[in-house]
């Protein structure tokens, strides 16, 4: 069973790294609780029967891994962002619109946030992040509800609005 936790380390690697950068802030903190969490899944003596659990399981460990060092570390709560790209003079939507989302997401309460990237950023279905978080799957689906509203609303307060009307410049 050793060999199906590592094929579900080695698949997953890229979006447990991503969801670990979302719970801590920072690479350097989400690589350390990567390594942390593969550390305990492979070394754990009873593992889930089938690969979709397994999968499940590991992103539970992750998560659980960083609730403790959250607890351990209260005094060092506000942890640093990663840094935003170098501007360019050529700009793509697509870009703009993913450093708008990153940035919401971290004004988000951390509940919010962590349904978020397990739903929409990992790509867990329902009953999959109500296993990872413990509550009913009803749960997941209405906090869902709440932080997709929430996200809205902090990408909708940072934006421009356009003007009512248009200004007239010059003298005629």
């Amino acid at each position: 069973m050793r060999a199906a936790v590592e094929t579900a380390l080695k698949q997953d690697w890229q979006r447990l790294f991503s969801y670990a950068l979302h719970l801590t802030g920072s690479r350097e903190a989400a690589g350390d609780l990567l390594q942390s969490c593969a550390v305990k899944a492979l070394s754990s003596r009873s593992l889930p029967a089938d690969m979709v659990s397994v999968r499940a399981w590991i992103f539970t460990i992750l998560r659980n891994a960083w609730i403790d060092e959250f607890r351990r570390s209260r005094t060092d709560a506000e942890l640093t962002a990663e840094p935003l790209p170098e501007p360019s003079e050529h700009y793509d939507d697509r870009v703009i619109a993913a450093i708008t989302v990153r940035q919401a997401l971290e004004r988000l309460e951390p509940i919010h946030r962590e349904i978020i990237e397990l739903v929409d950023l990992a790509g867990f279905r329902y009953a999959e992040v109500a296993s990872i978080l413990g509550v009913p799957q009803g749960t997941v689906m209405s906090r869902l509800s709440r932080a997709r509203l929430s996200l809205l609303a902090v990408i909708s307060e940072g934006n421009v609005l356009p003007l009512a009307a248009r200004r007239r410049h010059g003298g005629g």
